[in-house]
């Protein structure tokens, strides 16, 4: 089942609520946002940029 840009993948809660705390609430507008940057988010883990990063593939995107 293929994401959509409209909403934030299934990550954890900690890491859902720092990116929206960010003003992350779409899929879309993590596009070429710096690993490194949302690395430094509260809960935001290597497993939680794998699925964001392969959410952003699906469309052709990808994190900077």
């Amino acid at each position: 089942m293929a994401s959509s840009l409209d909403a934030l993948p299934k990550i954890g809660a900690p890491a859902t609520r720092a990116l929206r705390a960010a003003g992350y609430t779409e899929l879309r507008r993590l596009a070429n946002v710096p690993r490194a940057e949302l690395a430094k988010l509260h809960g935001m883990g290597p497993k939680a940029l794998g699925i964001i990063d392969d959410a952003l593939k699906e469309h052709g995107l990808r994190l900077g």
